[in-house]
């Protein structure tokens, strides 16, 4: 976007003369700038103190950088899950959920099973009960 050749406290400052009760054509004469400029302007600027501009493009500053910081962060997040999803993604998930097979009404055919983790200590788990069309 182009560089403005007036500051914003120029701007502020012809806007003020206007409304002081100096004619819009000589403000506009003198600061060299067209009627549809001035009243870009007072669409912008009207009733903004030059403090009050200094504060807004403070905060559109900081707006920015938490912008490029949300987006950095947010690379970095998707980074680690991409990678956390190759490492877990050839092994079996635990637990009862992802181990329930379900009949077409809806309940579940489960049966607990013991049996040793290779450590000595037995684990309990949920297997699929063998059953067959008659059993029904």
């Amino acid at each position: 976007m182009r560089k403005s050749r007036f500051t914003e406290s120029q701007i502020v400052a012809v806007l003020k003369e206007v409304e002081a009760g100096v004619p819009v054509a000589e403000v506009v004469r003198k600061a060299g700038v067209s009627k549809a400029t001035f009243f870009t302007w007072r669409s912008k600027y009207g009733g903004a103190t030059v403090s009050a501009l200094a504060r807004l493009k403070e905060l559109e500053a900081e707006h920015t950088r938490l912008k490029r910081m949300y987006a950095e962060l947010a690379l970095e997040n998707a980074a680690i899950k991409d990678v956390l999803s190759r490492t877990l993604e050839g092994r079996p998930r635990s637990g009862r959920r992802s181990r329930a097979w379900w009949t077409s009404t809806g309940s579940p055919r489960l049966v607990r099973a013991s049996r040793y983790d290779g450590r000595g200590r037995p684990t309990t788990s949920l297997r699929r009960r063998a059953t067959s069309a008659t059993a029904r």
